[in-house]
């Protein structure tokens, strides 16, 4: 193996930053991750400082050269892939936010989205931008800065200020503030992007009053970024692919064919079902994105989008102390016979796809005296499972015949909850050896801009099968469960 096919993922997540070294083989030479603070200024609301992000990249990729005893001169490439819709908007003239970032997974804006819906623009958004009118989305969390910051209006009026998904801030701090461009699919997530004509479009960024000149320029998912500048790693080195964490999770996966379907379990989960070259829409609240673009083509997905997944177990971690450690659950779960009842709907900043319901909040349903935190336990990763047969349900009701699932994220380890997986949704459910797909993805769109592989024909080699779960439930007790979980669920709604 050539040093020269050594390449550098940078995972940008929600909740921690990670660097991964890979081989030419798609093999992990060496790794580094880094936890970082989390904000809640109020209820709804999600925070990140930029500099800890920031921070945490730069330490992640140092540690993760270190680990695999690789100097940056062998690095052939870097690939980001990101938290998406995350905003940042900073001063051009030194680099720095003016604000902390406002988290995808943030709130504050939904009474701005529901006011939109209200004067129409709900038709107009879907059909540009394959999106719902939703705060999850970029466009309303600039808007909510340039109107809320003191001075950002007419700051950027006067062409001073940039945004960027966490990829775009990322490749500005990277390339010594020389580059400010972002990759079509981050641009897809942002409400401001027609997906057809692959341009930002006029009449969005007038409808939710953004300057154009705030924007990066939008390139190829696998594309020549920039240079990292050689003051960070101790030599520049090309950035040669970016792609937003869930694209690229599905490049990872080699879910290169129309039809293919991968589901990522992180802080939040995200089902993306590839559509090829054709733009489908869903009749189901689901979204229409792009999953990739190569050599100017995008190929499209279908996506559903879940808020609150790994978070649960993080709540019982973190908020309610039950547990200690997020892999004890797998013990807890297999041990107990069912959760006596008790449904546990994770909805602490909303619900995603296909309720859309920004205002629900969380709950547990069914409990009665003989409820143990163990079972709560168990209700948190079973939700996990629920919300993902949401979203394949609303799928199949879109016409889409699936065979099986390809998973990934740190979820994915645990056993127990595949299985339970496979049986929720009816369908055979597919691990890989390499679970961490979305670095991966990364690494592979750097590696294609580079030359290290061919094809996506060449990286659909790589994909191997670790183990595959198949459903071993009744129907009627599938059902049964099923229909619990949407009992629950309608006791949360707030939406019509």
């Amino acid at each position: 193996m050539a040093s020269s096919s050594y390449l550098l993922a940078i995972d940008q997540g929600t909740t921690s930053s990670r660097a991964i070294v890979f081989d030419g083989t798609g093999g992990v030479r060496g790794q580094a991750q880094q936890e970082f603070r989390q904000i809640f200024p109020a209820d709804g609301w999600v925070e990140h400082d930029p500099e800890d992000i920031w921070n945490s990249v730069l330490a992640v990729c140092r540690g993760a050269l270190a680990d695999a005893k690789v100097d940056a001169a062998e690095i052939a490439a870097t690939g980001i892939t990101n938290q998406r819709e995350t905003t940042v908007v900073w001063n051009r003239a030194d680099g720095n936010a003016l604000t902390n970032a406002i988290v995808w997974q943030d709130r504050r804006t939904a009474d701005l989205c529901a006011d939109l819906v209200a004067k129409g623009a709900a038709e107009t958004v879907r059909r540009k931008t394959g999106l719902v009118v939703d705060a999850y989305f970029s466009g309303s969390k600039i808007r909510w800065i340039l109107d809320n910051v003191p001075g950002a209006r007419t700051a950027a009026a006067r062409g001073e200020l940039a945004f960027g998904t966490v990829d775009s801030f990322l490749l500005w701090r990277l390339t010594g503030g020389k580059v400010h461009a972002t990759d079509a699919t981050n641009a897809s997530r942002t409400m401001l992007f027609n997906i057809h004509t692959q341009e930002w479009d006029p009449e969005l960024l007038d409808l939710l009053q953004v300057p154009v000149d705030m924007l990066p320029e939008v390139l190829d998912s696998s594309a020549e970024f920039g240079a990292i500048d050689a003051a960070h790693f101790g030599t520049s080195r090309p950035v040669c692919g970016i792609a937003g964490d869930q694209q690229a999770a599905a490049v990872g996966q080699a879910c290169f064919e129309p039809g293919m379907v991968k589901s990522t379990y992180g802080t939040g989960c995200f089902v993306l079902l590839n559509t090829g070259e054709t733009a489908v829409e869903s009749h189901n609240r689901l979204l229409t994105t792009i999953a990739y673009r190569l050599d100017g083509t995008a190929t499209y997905a279908i996506e559903g989008s879940i808020f609150n997944a790994g978070t649960a177990v993080q709540w019982l971690r973190d908020g309610l102390s039950v547990i200690d450690d997020a892999a004890a659950t797998e013990a807890i779960a297999e041990a107990l016979r069912d959760t006596g009842g008790a449904y546990l709907v994770p909805a602490f900043t909303g619900l995603g796809a296909p309720y859309w319901d920004a205002h629900a909040r969380g709950a547990v349903i069914g409990i009665t005296r003989d409820t143990t935190a163990h079972q709560l336990v168990r209700a948190a990763l079973e939700s996990v499972c629920y919300q993902t047969r949401d979203l394949t349900g609303a799928m199949r009701d879109d016409g889409a015949e699936l065979s099986s699932i390809r998973v990934d994220g740190g979820m994915v380890a645990n056993n127990w909850v595949l299985q339970f997986l496979a049986d929720v949704l009816d369908l055979p459910v597919e691990r890989p050896e390499v679970i961490e797909t979305t670095a991966l993805g990364a690494a592979y769109l750097a590696g294609l801009k580079t030359g290290i592989y061919g094809s996506l024909d060449d990286i659909a080699t790589q994909w191997r099968l670790d183990r595959a779960f198949k459903p071993a439930m009744s129907a009627d007790r599938r059902q049964a469960l099923y229909d619990g979980w949407r009992a629950a669920v309608g006791r949360v709604l707030t939406a019509d």
